[in-house]
């Protein structure tokens, strides 16, 4: 019709999803458990002496499992951000804690951060799989957009979103103050008509056979999920 402007794309059938809830979430690796004041002890025992897991957060380190466990209670035990405790089957301890936050239904997004892992469980598949399930949760509930949203000086958490698949989608400057400190903020994100492929590539490397008896990879994520970004990060390889 003459007159009329391109506003973007019709969404057809489309309805807000749900929430996500306080419930486990279960792989073949890892479970994610709803984040509460008993993890405390296992948690602070987990990261002890890893000082570097809180570099980037707003929050810790922690003193002790009693501070820890009085700042799950007073930050940590709502419904947004939704934390969960990674629990590693391997070794059956709690290892490493993320959460969903900034959860909009109306706006199909939702993202992923707040994640400290232990370097127990730093750069394994029970990591992996935990962001998979985390992921395939929400696509699979109806949402649209998952993010995930880094300090930019955090070059290794830059790495890892897009070794999962979310694409670059610019830096936000001046974003934040944190522990007194300037945050440029980098932005990723993978959309739902990404998620089959990307999802076939995370079961793809999941699979036990991608792995020798010393539990090395045969095939890497990161070669799998590159030749589906729809952008790449301009800090890609630096050290």
């Amino acid at each position: 019709m003459a007159g009329t402007r391109d506003i973007g794309a019709p969404v057809h059938d489309w309805h807000p999803p749900l929430r996500p809830e306080r419930v486990d979430l279960s792989g073949r690796y890892v479970r994610l458990e709803p984040l509460a004041r008993a993890h405390a002890g296992e948690l602070f025992a987990a990261f002890e002496g890893a000082e570097a897991v809180w570099t980037f957060l707003p929050y810790g380190p922690f003193a002790s499992a009693q501070s820890y466990a009085d700042w799950i209670d007073s930050a940590a035990s709502g419904d947004d951000p939704l934390f969960f405790a990674l629990r590693d089957f391997a070794s059956g301890r709690a290892l490493g804690v993320a959460s969903y936050l900034r959860i909009q239904p109306d706006a199909g997004s939702i993202e992923l951060g707040h994640i400290a892992l232990s370097p127990a469980l730093q750069q394994s598949a029970a990591a992996t799989e935990a962001w998979f399930l985390m992921m395939d949760w929400a696509f699979s509930a109806g949402y649209r957009r998952f993010e995930w949203k880094c300090n930019a000086q955090n070059l290794a958490s830059r790495r890892a979103a897009e070794r999962l698949g979310l694409s670059y989608e610019g830096t936000f400057r001046q974003a934040a103050v944190v522990k007194g400190h300037n945050r440029d903020t980098a932005w990723f994100a993978a959309i739902d008509g990404e998620w089959p492929a990307l999802r076939a590539a995370f079961s793809r490397w999941l699979d036990p056979g991608n792995f020798d008896a010393e539990g090395r990879q045969r095939e890497s994520l990161s070669a799998l999920t590159q030749p589906l970004l729809a952008a790449v990060d301009p800090m890609r390889g630096r050290a």
